[in-house]
């Protein structure tokens, strides 16, 4: 039953969150709508409903869900290992073991994936809202007429109204395609496309170098494409310089081509081939990808009846309660001015509804690890050694090459680093950041650490189980006032 009242236009009256949904008549439950079925708008409408509220939740695309599990994360990672997996018979160091081509049935691989895709929207988008009383989905495009109301167009023309007590803008982002000639009339992949594609490409030209455009670059060359990569300056330009600096010989060993500093200016294409434009000349490949970054959705819900406020580039502006200049409206997710990253949008999204609910709950992204999912992994949290100097901070930071972690030897694998930046006098741990195998999974004991303000000298301290490629993090610290070289192995 729609939120919508028969002529159209409804007023609910506001109550106290402590009223609870099973007492508590539905006409006299707060009501907030949240447009958007993604990560930040699912986290917030759960809370809202457990807080006593009524929630409608608007979504205008066929599949509830968002990007994360239907065309990001999910379909990405499983493509990613798969990838991997297939390149791992061929290149691995251990002797006694034959290598072998991998076999490749792209199509397989793309039924399985989408399997799992909807397999997890069920279980954590779909059966919610199945068992959710409180929680009622809304079909169709919304956008505000003035702060206090939405217009829902819905799937077959007609036109609703709704008004709430209080909005979330949860709408998520779109992949953004730079302003260079020809582009736009040729047949080229964003991520959405390139995830779901049947075949494997001859030559792949990959445009970005960050996030997506890494990690689809060297998963399609692991399945066997050739590839090359144009970014606009340096490899995960807004990381620490050693990250990019030290991914970029490891992707080239296995074969990829990388343009630093390159934007086309010309792409072209002739109904099979793309013709690629550089200053260095004309690169052809048979398919492109184009993953430049991201593009708030914001722009199709009309903010400017509502007062609310964008950046230049059209994201959201909240603050660190997720409200945004005009008091009944808060936003979450990738179509604010937050980091883009699924977690993020999640914990934004619960806060959001508690503080919509009465309480002043802030998020704090000053401990927020990030992960690079190539091979090596790339990881980080808290300052690099320049963000720090920004900050006026006075650090000294430690490099911890791999071939100093027993672990890495053993899987004989020891490309990478561990680097960890502290607070010169104190000792205070302020940043880490990590190129290696499993990097993902090393970041989160290093934001623990961040986050509960320890020293270097406090980590080196702790107890590390022996061979993990965790206790790279301890030899690290360590470095900052021992020789490690002259130390046994497991020494504390």
């Amino acid at each position: 039953m729609s939120d919508c009242c028969n002529s159209g236009t409804c007023d609910t009256p506001s109550s106290t969150a402590s009223e609870t949904a099973d007492k508590t008549p539905a006409a006299d439950k707060l009501h907030i709508a949240i447009i958007g079925t993604g990560s930040g708008a699912f986290a917030a409408a759960i809370k809202a409903a457990e807080l006593g509220a009524r929630v409608s939740i608007i979504e205008g695309a066929d599949m509830i869900g968002g990007t994360c599990v239907n065309i990001g994360c999910v379909p990405s990672k499983i493509m990613i290992q798969g990838a991997e997996t297939a390149w791992k018979q061929q290149h691995f160091n251990y002797e006694g073991i034959q290598p072998q081509t991998a076999v490749i049935d792209r199509r397989a691989m793309l039924a399985q994936q989408q399997r799992w895709v909807d397999e997890l929207r069920y279980a954590k988008y779909e059966s919610i809202l199945e068992s959710s009383p409180d929680i009622n989905l809304i079909r169709g495009w919304a956008r505000f007429s003035d702060a206090q109301t939405l217009l829902i167009k819905k799937h077959d023309g007609s036109e609703e109204t709704l008004r709430a007590d209080r909005y979330l803008l949860a709408v998520g982002a779109r992949a953004a395609i730079p302003d260079i000639n020809g582009l736009r009339d040729t047949p080229y992949w964003t991520s959405t496309e390139a995830l779901v594609a049947d075949d494997i490409p001859e030559h792949l030209v990959v445009l970005g170098g960050s996030v997506v455009a890494l990690e689809l670059a060297q998963a399609f060359l692991h399945l066997g494409a050739r590839v090359t990569l144009m970014a606009r300056s340096t490899l995960l330009s807004k990381e620490d310089d050693d990250l990019g600096a030290g991914l970029k010989p490891l992707l080239e060993d296995e074969g990829m081509e990388i343009m630093l500093h390159t934007v086309p200016h010309r792409i072209q294409h002739d109904g099979k081939q793309f013709s690629i434009s550089t200053k260095d000349g004309d690169v052809n490949c048979d398919r492109l990808l184009v993953a430049t970054g991201r593009q708030s959705n914001a722009d199709g819900l009309a903010l400017e009846n509502a007062g609310v406020k964008t950046t230049k580039a059209g994201n959201i502006i909240i603050d660190s309660l997720m409200q945004t200049n005009v008091e009944n409206i808060y936003a979450a997710g990738d179509c604010s001015n937050l980091p883009q990253y699924v977690y993020v949008a999640a914990a934004a999204g619960s806060r959001a509804a508690r503080n919509m609910l009465g309480e002043k709950i802030r998020l704090d992204l000053s401990t927020m690890p990030a992960v690079v999912f190539t091979n090596p992994q790339v990881a980080s949290v808290g300052l690099s050694r320049l963000q720090a100097a920004t900050q006026g901070l006075e650090v000294e930071s430690r490099t911890l090459p791999l071939e100093n972690v027993p672990r890495a030897i053993a899987n004989m694998d020891t490309r990478g680093f561990i680097k960890l930046v502290a607070e010169k006098h104190s000792g205070r741990l302020l940043g880490c950041q990590v190129l290696a195998d499993s990097a993902g999974e090393i970041i989160q004991t290093a934001a623990l650490a961040i986050h509960n303000r320890m020293t270097v000298e406090q980590l080196a301290e702790q107890l590390f189980p022996y061979l993990t490629m965790v206790e790279g993090l301890k030899l690290a610290a360590q470095t900052f006032s021992k020789d490690i070289s002259q130390l046994s192995c497991c020494a504390a």
